[in-house]
């Protein structure tokens, strides 16, 4: 793969610089081999995969051991694939030592060659931290190619520099469905969706249809019940970054949704985000305010609580949002509030966090939560509920709050050591 080649041209440059440290700073560890601590979570984190790979170091089980921390996190790119970034931070004597590795996969990359690809860029960032630290003798490597034959190896392209007939469109298609049947109940379900998104270095654009049809029998004491039921939408968002911080765009959707009474209902917002640090820190840390504010529009199976079938009313909406990732753990709170522009008391406001930090060697503390109050549910029906709504959760209630609290610890101890497979 060429990205496998580059990344091994670009290790063989980096361990050939070792030969250029002072012979002071080399002989600070000899031929040992640098203690490092993976603080990844998530899709492709395979611990055991990277350990069996990079075998040349020693594999510590807590950050207090280590001489490197290396911070895994990844986001999705445009065109289906993933960025992965990897920042790697010096511990103790080598406190000072900061660096960062990007790598990026192609959607249709195997598990295989993402895995491979991941193991590379690692690989990479330790050499170069090793190299820098005066560890010495670790491993050999020899390139192949030049990264300078590959256009598309030099970062982010333009629609001129390649023969694109997609014109940096991405499309996904999905299906799927299931049936579950015994003696007193049955259930069958059926879904599809289709997705395009497009892509670039100023515009982010993506649409989306969906398709949701269900049914169900379930022998109670009062007799059989049944309900059948189809629900779809179509959402799409368009964002234009302004500059490093600013972005605006518009969003907006139009659906079916059974169970919280709305024959049709569509909804179009103009917003505007502003990021209080570069868009290009996100995955370790990022603080955002997003504002948007538009018209929405229900129609309803079942007149409302307060004798509407239908309505046009004005909301807007603002999200405040933190999160961060560093050596301790990481962090997430938000806030979000939203109004209908007719009344500032039809209102819901939600706050939303977790926390998890390490206090201690291994002993990690995690928390979190969510707390709404509820009160802009115009759309519940007149009616009251059945017991078979009510229990089978086939509509929604009405309800002053929702509250939610999570909590629990990790705590780990024994060998630090794990480079045994």
């Amino acid at each position: 793969m060429p990205l496998i080649r580059r990344s091994l041209y670009v290790l063989a440059m980096v361990l050939a610089g070792a030969w250029t440290l002072p012979e002071a700073a080399a002989a600070q560890n000899g031929a040992g081999r640098p203690r490092v601590f993976l603080d990844c979570q998530g899709g492709n984190c395979d611990r055991t995969w990277f350990r069996t790979e990079i075998d040349w170091v020693v594999w510590v089980r807590d950050q207090a051991d280590a001489q490197l921390h290396i911070i895994f996190t990844r986001q999705n790119t445009g065109a289906g694939g993933r960025e992965y970034v990897l920042d790697f931070l010096g511990r103790g004597q080598y406190s000072q030592y900061v660096s960062q590795t990007l790598y990026r996969t192609l959607p249709t990359d195997t598990q295989q060659e993402e895995l491979d690809g991941v193991a590379l860029a690692l690989s990479v960032g330790i050499a170069h931290f090793a190299t820098q630290s005066g560890f010495r003798d670790l491993l050999q490597v020899s390139g192949i190619g030049s990264a300078d034959q590959d256009p598309a190896l030099l970062g982010v392209l333009s629609q001129e520099e390649v023969d694109d007939p997609w014109n940096l469109w991405v499309f996904r298609l999905n299906a799927n469905g299931n049936y579950d049947s015994e003696t007193s109940e049955e259930t069958w379900r059926v879904s599809g969706s289709f997705e395009a998104s497009r892509v670039s270095p100023t515009w982010k654009q993506n649409y989306r249809v969906n398709y949701n049809r269900s049914s169900q029998r379930r022998d109670l004491s009062s007799g059989e019940f049944t309900d059948n039921r189809y629900d779809w939408g179509v959402n799409w968002r368009a964002s234009y970054a302004l500059a490093q911080h600013f972005s605006i765009g518009v969003s907006g959707n139009v659906g079916r949704s059974t169970r919280n009474n709305q024959d049709v209902w569509g909804q179009f917002n103009p917003a505007i985000e502003y990021s209080f640090f570069p868009y290009q820190e996100a995955t370790r840390r990022s603080l955002t305010a997003f504002y948007e504010i538009g018209p929405v529009y229900r129609h309803y199976f079942e007149e409302t609580l307060f004798g509407e079938t239908e309505e046009l009313k004005a909301e807007q909406a603002l999200n405040i949002s933190f999160e961060q990732r560093q050596p301790w753990g990481s962090a997430f709170v938000s806030v979000r509030g939203s109004t209908y522009l007719h009344d500032v008391h039809v209102n819901n406001v939600r706050f939303n966090g977790n926390l998890s930090f390490r206090v201690a060697r291994g002993l990690e503390l995690e928390v979190g939560g969510s707390y709404s109050r509820v009160r802009d549910q115009i759309f519940l029906p007149a009616g009251d509920l059945t017991d078979e709504e009510r229990l089978l959760e086939l509509a929604q209630q009405q309800t002053d709050y929702q509250a939610q609290i999570r909590f629990g610890f990790r705590y780990q101890f024994g060998s630090i050591y794990n480079n045994v497979v």
